[in-house]
Formats: C-alpha cells, sequence, structure tokens
C-alpha cells in the first residue's frame, strides 16, 4: 500500500498553520498546490495508472520534495 504524501498527511502538526497560510499567502497558495499537482502526478505513477519511465518519476519526486520545503520553510517562518 502506497503512502499518502499530501501536505497534511506530511506536516500535521501544521494543518491549521497551512490552512490560514493558504488563505492568507498568495505566494504559498501557489506553492501549494503546485504540490498538490505533482503528489497527484507520482501517486498516479506508482499506482500503474500511468507510465513513464523511472528517471521521469524520480525527477517528479525531487520537485515534491522541493516544494514541499520550501513550504515548510515558510510554515516556520
Amino acid at each position: 500500500m502506497l503512502e499518502k504524501h499530501d501536505l497534511i498527511h506530511e506536516l500535521p502538526e501544521y494543518r491549521d498553520k497551512i490552512h490560514d497560510m493558504k488563505m492568507s499567502n498568495a505566494h504559498f497558495a501557489k506553492l501549494f498546490a503546485e504540490y498538490h499537482d505533482v503528489d497527484h502526478e507520482v501517486h498516479r505513477i506508482e499506482t500503474g495508472a500511468e507510465n513513464t519511465s523511472d528517471d521521469y518519476l524520480e525527477e517528479r519526486k525531487k520537485v515534491r520534495l522541493h516544494l514541499k520545503d520550501e513550504q515548510f520553510k515558510m510554515l516556520q517562518a
């Protein structure tokens, strides 16, 4: 079974702050939407709904991690 990687599952202690930041910070909201889109793409690939190369999947995972790191820094500030 595949793990969930949506931001709320990844950073549950920031659930309320994530919501507040999505409502009040346009840049955070944009990053959140990008993260959500990339996470869904990775999930579709991992479940076999889409077929791609392993290299492409790894690149998308790196993008997802970078987006999460950016948001995490913003949440900590």
